[in-house]
This record gives structure tokens, C-alpha cells and sequence, in this order.
């Protein structure tokens, strides 16, 4: 804390985290903090809070780590360390450090009917920041992996809901079509307990080991099945391969019946249209193909993503197949 001040370079920012990735040029050595191990601290832990509340420079604030893996997100993304260390306005992004000094999240949000502190605090824990900053400084983009595995958290009602006696877990309801999971043999029915050598209890644990993994890394995952427990290798698959969100429409790669429907090739399938914007085409979207986008023939997921990533949210005119066969062109 010697009050300077640098210019920096945004190399790359992740919206889901809430992170950026700055780089900074400075005649002379920088003094820094060291990764520690997310995935190690245990609740009760002491940890340090650091920041600026308030414009208060350099504060720091003590607490205990309160719980591990706490999902806030509807859409799942999100697995943080809760802490009671005090956390206001102007924290954000300030280190949470163990005893050792070593960096174990970046504080990022609070929950707090007033909107000052209220006893809790959340930090996106190191592991994970780690690998996005990776993935920024080699990719430019964040490299996320999915298992292509849709359920539920098992606990005592659920588990009586589905006639098993289960308590922990995650239940697999549907498998991603495409997806590593597919390729590997899980069902529907199986409980994930284990990804490699981590316990699964629930969805929040199971997000936050696959968001530390990139697509093509092998993890074993470890299912109930009948009762007894197997261990099935999975590739993870790149994320846009399977599904791909632009401008509030969801998009899904075609299948075998898709291409023998409407006699094509190539092409990419409109999933949901959740934009209200666009709620009156809903009837001539909902399972439309589309076939091209400003020209350019919609391949597959991974074309499409990368292209519309370029786009910035401005519209696109596409050229779709309605489910009953009518072609259209379409700005959204």
C-alpha cells in the first residue's frame, strides 16, 4: 500500500464470475500474493478479508470460513465460500487470504437485505479463479467443460419422491444428447457420489469441480447404479458444442431426425426463445433450424458460438426452417 498508481491493459474479463484479467507495466518488481488451495480450507477456518469499504484503503477484516460450495445462482455457475469476515461496498475483488497469507478467493458480493453487511460474505474461491485467469492469458476466453448431466440434489424428500433410499448425491434425471456423459455410458437414474477423488453431495460441489476443468479433460466419475457403486471415465465436451445462448434464444446442435425432417445437412436448432422481445415468433422459432446467420451457413454449435461471441449482443439476420417447413428471415 504505497498509494501509486499504474495503467493497465484489460486482457480479458469473464461476465458469469465477475472477473477481469488486467496487466500491468512497472519498472519495477510488484509485490504479489500466492495461490493456496481452495479446494483444502475447512469450515471454521480463520480467514482475512482484505479491501477497500467505503473508501476506507486497506482494510482488512477477520472471520471464519462458514460454508463451502454455496450455489446463489439460478443458473448454477456460481460455488462460493461464505465467510463472516465483515464485507461492504468497495470490497469486491479484494483478496480473502488464510493464516498463511495465501489467497483463498476474491471476495465478489454480500447478501444483505440493507445492502451493507449483514453477517454474511461470498468469495469465488481460488481454484477456480486460478483457472480462469489461466484460460484468459492462453485462450482469451474462459474454457468451460461440461458433463452433459441434468438432475437434482438428492436430500431426505426427494429421495422418497423417487423410491430411493439416497440421501446425498446428485440424481441424474436426463443426459445431454452429445455429451461426454453420453459417450461414457451414464443414465438416467445414476447418482453421482465422486468425481475423482472429491465427494458429491449435491449440485453446488459437482458445479464447482467441473468449472475448475476444461473441455477434453477426462475426470472419473463415480455412480450408483442398482445399488452398487462404478466409476465410468467422461471426456468433458466444450460447453458451446451443446448449448449456446445469444440475445435471450437458446440454441442446440441437430440430431439424425432433424437433418432426415427437413432434409439438410448442416444447421443448428432454436431450443427456447426466452427474450420476451421475441414472444410473438414464438410459434414459427420454437424448433426452427436455422440454416444461416448475416450469410454465413450455421455448421454447427461451435461455428455459430464463435461467431455471434464477435457480435456483442448486436442483432444478426438468420435464415431458418420452421418446424412445419416455411423459410424465413428473421433479424434478432
Amino acid at each position: 500500500n504505497d498509494n501509486k498508481s499504474y495503467k493497465a491493459k484489460l486482457v480479458g474479463t469473464d461476465s458469469k464470475m465477475d472477473i477481469a484479467l488486467l496487466k500491468v507495466d512497472a519498472d519495477e518488481k510488484l509485490p504479489y500474493v500466492v495461490f493456496g488451495d481452495s479446494d483444502a480450507i475447512k469450515v471454521g477456518e480463520w480467514v482475512l478479508a482484505v479491501g477497500n469499504p467505503y473508501n476506507l484503503n486497506s482494510t482488512v477484516t477477520a472471520g471464519i470460513v462458514s460454508a463451502k460450495a454455496r450455489n446463489l445462482s439460478n443458473n448454477g455457475i456460481q460455488s462460493f465460500i461464505q465467510t463472516d469476515a465483515a464485507v461492504n461496498p468497495g470490497n469486491s475483488g479484494g483478496a480473502l487470504v488464510n493464516t498463511r497469507g495465501e489467497l483463498v478467493g476474491i471476495n465478489t458480493m454480500i447478501s444483505s437485505p440493507t445492502g451493507s453487511y449483514a453477517g454474511y460474505s461470498f468469495a469465488v474461491p481460488s481454484n477456480l479463479t486460478r483457472k480462469i485467469i489461466e484460460d484468459l492469458m492462453q485462450f482469451g476466453n474462459v474454457q468451460r467443460g461440461v458433463l452433459g448431466v441434468e438432475g437434482g440434489e438428492l436430500n431426505s424428500n426427494y429421495a422418497k419422491e423417487l423410491g430411493i433410499k439416497e440421501t446425498q448425491g446428485f440424481y441424474i434425471n436426463k443426459i445431454t444428447k452429445n455429451s461426454g456423459a453420453e459417450k461414457a455410458g451414464l443414465t438416467k437414474g445414476d447418482i453421482i457420489v465422486q468425481l475423482d477423488d472429491k465427494k458429491i453431495n449435491g449440485f453446488a460441489e459437482l458445479s464447482a469441480y467441473i468449472n475448475t476443468k476444461r473441455p477434453n479433460d477426462i475426470i472419473q466419475v463415480s455412480v450408483l447404479r442398482d445399488g452398487k457403486q462404478k466409476t465410468l471415465p467422461v471426456k468433458l465436451t466444450k460447453k458451446e458444442i451443446l448449448n449456446y445462448e445469444f440475445n435471450g434464444i437458446e440454441f442446440e446442435d441437430i440430431d439424425a431426425s432433424d437433418k432426415k425432417q427437413f432434409n439438410i445437412k448442416e444447421g443448428i436448432k432454436i431450443k427456447k426463445v426466452n427474450n420476451p422481445e421475441y414472444a410473438e415468433y414464438s410459434d414459427i422459432l420454437d424448433g426452427a433450424v436455422i440454416l444461416s446467420i448475416d450469410g454465413n451457413k450455421a455448421k454447427d454449435m461451435e461455428t455459430v458460438s464463435s461467431y455471434l461471441a464477435k457480435k456483442e449482443n448486436q442483432k444478426a439476420r438468420y435464415q431458418i426452417i420452421s418446424k412445419n417447413g416455411q423459410m424465413y428471415s428473421i433479424i434478432m
